[in-house]
């Protein structure tokens, strides 16, 4: 175990290295947001796949093949489903926006009235997502080292919120490369074949196992349906997924790579599911399933092996955990803080300006700090809650039922209006919570009634209310060509100033 414990302090303190290094190039809020905006196809396909192959689906997925079998890996499915959805019909319109935040485009759309609500809506998913990928810490630490579940959470929670705060989406993109490839080594090169052996092979795998095991659909086709609704659209819409958008150098890359990742999701889906199934037919009587991956890795591989695919699992968790942290406090800076101190900063004398240099230098501070307390409170509720599953449902519930309908309608409707937009938010994301707290967080109604509520709430009154102004529209149509809009010159810039083309990383 001493082999073990070497390589996984090695890769931590590595981690660490790579986020105090990407420090450095994080000089703009927009290096420090999104990467410059010019991320190439091989950093671009890595963070991707990096960040939307988290705890829930390395942990989570693993659970649900040792409960369902094959048929668990639908909810990582669904996940790179979305993910190739978004990659094929939206990335490209959603990368030449040159925004930092979903709220931002909804701005945009349909004025700064939507972009408030919005943002609280996204930043109560955003924080919900880094919680599940911190709670699948104690999972595997519990297992393997025997240390309070507490303790665990509470060290890969501070290695995550160190490097993000460091170096912001810099460092965060430099360590998603180096835990993308560490996963694929460890969980897909090692785990899989060695469980797979361990447990005798697909054939005695069957014999052991109860019947529906190796049936696509045994988990349930409502089930397969909710999954579909929740992470596929989903991934549509999340601002940590959109944060990664955004920092490819060109649509082109942000479509071809996300379409590489999308399809590196559906294998890591099925190796998870085939990684669970096997730890059932080697283990029927774990005490909880969330155990599974954990146990599997503790007995089935030998030592400094076992070190690296421990590695690996840390890699998918902290990868979920940086980029939802960093999306959090993106969202909780620029949505909601910035909007809140605007009044005050507009009452101030010209003579009182700061000068753009420490101007910068204050908003790459600020969000730091925004990181460093949203990832305490991030920890902070990890402790509190145990199920991943469970709370990354929540997560998604709210960011779905809420916010699905105007964002993808204001992409594609050009009827849908402010009104629409903020009757689709409240109505649906109320219908959710309600839902949840008198059905269950793991109910289907929340996400089928939240849905359809906030569809049918968004086209009515849209059709209701008079329609968007033709300027709006005209300018947001050019936005999403990467044209100049009406009183700008020259090309759209990256937020901050700079000019949005700029060399590839």
């Amino acid at each position: 175990m001493a082999v073990d414990y070497v390589v996984i302090v090695a890769y931590l303190v590595g981690i660490i290295g790579v986020g105090w290094w990407g420090r450095r190039r994080a000089r703009s809020r927009s290096d420090f947001l999104v990467a410059g905006r010019r991320l190439g196809p091989t950093m671009y396909t890595g963070t991707m796949a990096a960040v939307v192959l988290g705890g829930a689906s390395t942990i989570g997925g693993v659970r649900l093949g040792y409960t369902y079998g094959i048929s668990g890996a639908w909810m990582v499915f669904a996940i790179g489903l979305g993910l190739l959805a978004l990659s094929v019909f939206f990335s490209g319109r959603i990368a030449r926006l040159k925004v930092y935040t979903v709220a931002e485009m909804l701005s945009l759309r349909y004025g700064d009235a939507a972009s408030v609500i919005s943002g609280v809506v996204m930043w109560m998913y955003t924080l919900m997502l880094a919680v599940t990928s911190t709670i699948a810490y104690a999972s595997v630490f519990d297992v393997l080292f025997d240390i309070p579940r507490w303790a665990a959470i509470v060290i890969g929670g501070a290695i995550v919120v160190g490097y993000s705060a460091l170096g912001g989406m810099w460092s965060i993109t430099l360590t998603d490369m180096v835990q993308f490839v560490v996963k694929s080594v460890g969980v897909l090169l090692l785990l899989l074949p060695l469980a797979v052996v361990k447990a005798g092979g697909f054939g005695r795998m069957e014999a052991r196992l109860p019947h529906g095991f190796f049936s696509p659909t045994s988990i349930g086709g409502q089930t397969i349906f909710t999954y579909v609704l929740i992470y596929t659209f989903g991934m549509l819409i999340g601002q940590d997924i959109w944060q990664r958008v955004f920092t490819a150098r060109s649509d082109k890359v942000a479509s071809f790579g996300g379409t590489v990742a999308g399809v590196y999701c559906l294998v890591y889906a099925l190796a998870g599911a085939v990684i669970g199934t096997a730890t059932r037919a080697l283990y029927p009587t774990l005490p909880g399933a969330d155990s599974a991956f954990a146990t599997i890795v503790k007995n089935a591989l030998p030592s400094g092996v076992k070190g690296l695919v421990l590695a690996a699992a840390l890699s998918a968790m902290m990868s979920t955990a940086s980029g939802a942290l960093i999306a959090s406090a993106t969202v909780a800076e620029n949505d909601i803080w910035r909007r809140v101190s605007r009044r005050r900063e507009a009452r101030r004398a010209d003579g009182t300006a700061v000068a753009e240099r420490d101007k910068v230098r204050d908003e790459v501070r600020s969000n730091r700090v925004f990181i460093l307390v949203l990832g305490v409170a991030a920890t902070v509720i990890a402790c509190l809650l145990s199920d991943v599953v469970s709370a990354l449902t929540v997560a998604y519930n709210l960011l779905v039922g809420g916010l699905l309908v105007p964002i993808l309608g204001g992409l594609v409707w050009r009827r849908g209006n402010l009104q629409g937009a903020l009757a689709s938010i409240v109505v649906g994301g109320c219908t959710v919570i309600v839902l949840m707290a008198t059905k269950g967080v793991l109910a289907n109604e929340p996400i089928y009634y939240g849905l359809g509520i906030s569809l049918l709430a968004y086209v009515v009154v849209s059709l209701l209310t008079p329609a968007p102004d033709a300027a709006r529209l005209e300018a947001w149509r050019l936005r999403l060509a990467g044209q100049p809009t009406p009183g700008t010159d020259g090309p759209a810039t990256t937020g901050d100033g700079r000019p949005a083309a700029a060399p590839a990383v």
